[in-house]
């Protein structure tokens, strides 16, 4: 049975694909981008099944006018998908404070916002399912990233605390977390700082070294189509998957990374009892 999906971010990268094939599927979509006019050629191949809307998800007041448009003018909406999102690189005496209060409005603040416009319409319809476009890097954390880290580990807190409690009206939440895909990530649409020198020989200046051409690119295994694919079919899913780590490099880096929390985890047991009061009972 052919579904709605409210996705931002359409114009290009997962939003773009996963826009592409619900619609070659036979679903409607209502599509939310800065620049909507990047889709008129899936307009013009798919008619009415694509809603088209405007949208700056940092601007809250246009968020919650657009969502409250689309289920209004669409009826119901059962999915909805934050994937509005970019990169930001640099230590982080690097960044300016705009740059920093973007990339947090983008990233973080704009998918808190999707999900208090949108949750009051899935109530009341009975249901849905969120879908939020996370990363790997809500998992682990490179150098020169750590703005961008900041946001990712922020929205798979929110996530994971506002799934419990939505579950009692049946809208399911799955958080998705690819590893690095062969979209615009790290080219066209990576926002870099200023360079400061003391900075030249360590990660923040290679990582420019290889946004400028200079070292190798940053390898991209993942397949950005597959991964769109492996979204929509989550959705399809009777009970929503919490988490989809999607890529080879993804599983391996959170592999490790939480193994690597576990073993430190362990070794402070006896530090962690040490500090409870002596009346306490541990489990």
């Amino acid at each position: 049975m052919p579904r709605t999906w409210f996705i931002t971010g359409t114009s290009s990268g997962f939003g773009r694909h996963l826009t592409e094939q619900l619609l070659a599927r036979g679903d409607r979509v209502a599509a939310t981008a800065r620049r909507p006019e990047t889709l008129e050629d899936l307009a013009v191949r798919h008619g009415e099944r694509l809603w088209r809307a405007r949208l700056d998800v940092t601007d809250t007041a246009a968020l919650r006018e657009v969502v409250d448009r689309a289920f209004t003018q669409l009826g119901r909406i059962d999915v909805v998908v934050s994937n509005a999102g970019y990169g930001l690189f640099g230590a982080p005496e690097e960044l300016s404070d705009e740059q920093l209060d973007r990339q947090i409005a983008t990233n973080l603040t704009a998918s808190i916002q999707l999900a208090r416009a949108a949750t009051p319409h899935l109530r009341r319809q009975g249901g849905g399912r969120y879908i939020q476009i996370a990363s790997v890097g809500g998992q682990i954390a490179f150098p020169a990233m750590s703005l961008y880290h900041a946001t990712k580990w922020g929205i798979e807190g929110f996530w994971e605390s506002s799934a419990a409690e939505l579950a009692p009206f049946g809208i399911g939440v799955t958080i998705v977390e690819p590893g690095m895909a062969r979209t615009d990530f790290g080219g066209g649409n990576a926002v870099l700082g200023e360079a400061l020198p003391e900075y030249a020989d360590g990660p923040s200046g290679q990582l420019r070294r290889v946004f400028a051409g200079e070292l190798p690119p940053l390898p991209a295994p993942g397949d950005p189509a597959k991964i769109a694919a492996a979204i929509i079919a989550s959705a399809d899913q009777a009970k929503a998957p919490l988490r989809l780590t999607l890529g080879s490099d993804a599983y391996l880096l959170a592999t490790a990374a939480l193994r690597q929390r576990l073993e430190a985890l362990e070794a402070g047991r006896a530090l962690a009892y040490s500090t409870d009061a002596t009346d306490a009972t541990a489990s």
